[in-house]
């Protein structure tokens, strides 16, 4: 179980999101029950436009069940899912997708067998080559789009340092290379909001330190809003704002990471009362 502490020095790296920005995404009520487990119960959330959020929560609060829900992979028993003012509920991950909503996983789901560069030229929608008449009758079309969408791709991994392995198979790659080709493929898809699960799980400081820049980076120069499930406390406390924290599956706490890193019900939760009872 990560541990929260209140020895923490802000060092935020980008400007907490205009707290008048609307909500991009709204989360109501959600409920999710397998089997007599309840994972998720009545969880209500906003995340506003082009803020880096944080869900945190001990083991087993639900985090990643409801990225699974607001992204697609799972159908909610109840409650609702809202980009923008549009409802999501019960769509599918690729119809979620395609509406600008990405998320990673915390485990990477990169394509191994095939090149990093070729990783990210997957991921565009309609491509016309994808049909096989397209390459006979349109083969100048075809071409150009190809160029287009692999233009695309080396420009992200310039972007997100990836451009020296772009020949490389992904299966090749360390931990945290692969989280951040993760990343690189979001941007394919030219996403509103990206929901990353764990980006800091298993990656080595250096890297680390390289994710967390590339997040502020998209955050403030192109208005990607993120929304992330993380361990690592103080990463969350100096990345984030606000700071959502679910406990049994119902959101629990949320504010400013100043405030949320003191809330008694928050210590309680992570620590099971010892931190509240020995620190005063």
């Amino acid at each position: 179980m990560e541990r929260m502490t209140a020895k923490h020095v802000d060092d935020r790296a980008g400007t907490p999101a205009d707290a008048s920005q609307p909500a991009l995404l709204s989360v109501a009520g959600l409920s999710k029950s397998f089997g007599g487990l309840q994972a998720v119960n009545h969880c209500s959330f906003d995340v506003r436009a082009g803020s880096i959020t944080a869900l945190i929560g001990p083991n087993g609060a639900g985090k990643t069940t409801v990225f699974s829900l607001i992204s697609g992979f799972l159908r909610p028993d109840h409650g609702s899912v809202e980009l923008d003012g549009e409802d999501l509920t019960g769509l599918g991950p690729h119809q979620v997708f395609r509406r600008g909503l990405c998320r990673t996983f915390q485990i990477p789901r990169e394509h191994g067998s095939m090149t990093v560069l070729e990783n990210l030229m997957l991921v565009p929608p309609d491509q016309l080559g994808e049909r096989f008449w397209n390459p006979l009758i349109r083969p100048r079309a075809v071409r150009a789009q190809e160029r287009a969408i692999r233009d695309k791709a080396r420009e992200v991994l310039d972007l997100l340092t990836l451009a020296h392995l772009r020949d490389e198979y992904a299966a090749n790659l360390s931990g945290g290379q692969k989280k951040l080709l993760e990343l690189a493929r979001t941007l394919m898809a030219d996403p509103r909001i990206v929901l990353l699960d764990e980006p800091a799980a298993g990656v080595n400081p250096s890297l680390m330190a390289r994710i967390r820049e590339k997040i502020v980076q998209l955050n403030a120069e192109r208005g990607i809003t993120f929304l992330l499930i993380e361990h690592d406390i103080p990463l969350v406390m100096g990345l984030c704002d606000p700071v959502i924290v679910l406990n049994q599956g119902t959101k629990l706490a949320e504010g400013p990471p100043s405030i949320v890193r003191g809330d008694p019900r928050v210590l309680e939760a992570y620590l099971g009362g010892q931190y509240a009872a020995t620190d005063g």
